[in-house]
């Protein structure tokens, strides 16, 4: 199971002392610093022996604060039984929750790519740290497409899926934010209609399939 997915069972002080430390690390990821393992550790009043204990690797810092980050959204649940009327739920839900929270997935966005680029230039194939595994949105997304199951061929609920993962994620933020300077209305609003244009393609794809 990727670490993102994995939530621990702490009580009494080590509950304390983790959601401390997870806290203090949502905070200054969301004023944009990068803290180590190390520097979470001044920052929140703990030895490095302790914070390590929990984090061992900055990985395992951002996938907590990420768990932490979209709370509710993990466990969310469609209403509709429609994949279209489904994904329109799904990104009105979490959304607001992703803008609230953009710092953290920043750092997730950053780390993944700080790690690509350690694994390009690495010569060793075993990645110097453990790597961060951005998988929540897999098992989502297949539960926003199971409807499509009973009509439309495997090959177009993957693509389905594989598209929506592009505009379910804060690797849309990038675009639409940084280049193109949207507000979070209009980035949803732009999300939506992207969603639409997917459905549309799988239609027409389902149609060609079918055609004799």
């Amino acid at each position: 199971m990727p670490l993102s997915h994995l939530m621990p069972d702490y009580k009494g002080t080590r509950k304390r002392t983790y959601n401390l430390l997870v806290s203090t690390a949502v905070d200054l990821f969301e004023k944009g610093a990068m803290p180590s393992v190390s520097e979470l550790a001044m920052e929140a009043g703990v030895s490095r022996a302790t914070a390590y204990r929990y984090f061992p690797t900055q990985s395992d810092l951002i996938a907590a604060t990420v768990n932490v980050s979209l709370g509710p959204i993990l466990t969310w649940k469609p209403h509709s039984e429609k994949t279209e009327e489904r994904i329109d739920e799904l990104l009105r839900y979490a959304f607001p929750r992703m803008f609230a929270h953009e710092g953290v997935l920043r750092a997730a966005l950053q780390t993944s790519l700080q790690q690509w680029a350690l694994g390009r230039s690495s010569p060793s194939p075993e990645p110097a740290e453990k790597r961060l595994e951005r998988g929540n949105r897999k098992d989502i997304l297949a539960m926003v497409t199971s409807p499509m199951k009973s009509e439309f061929p495997d090959e177009v609920i993957d693509k389905v899926i594989k598209a929506f993962s592009v505009i379910y994620g804060s690797e849309i933020f990038l675009v639409l934010k940084d280049i193109w300077k949207l507000d979070n209305d209009q980035v949803t609003e732009i999300a939506q209609w992207m969603a639409k244009a997917i459905i549309n393609q799988a239609t027409a794809d389902k149609l060609k399939i079918e055609k004799p």
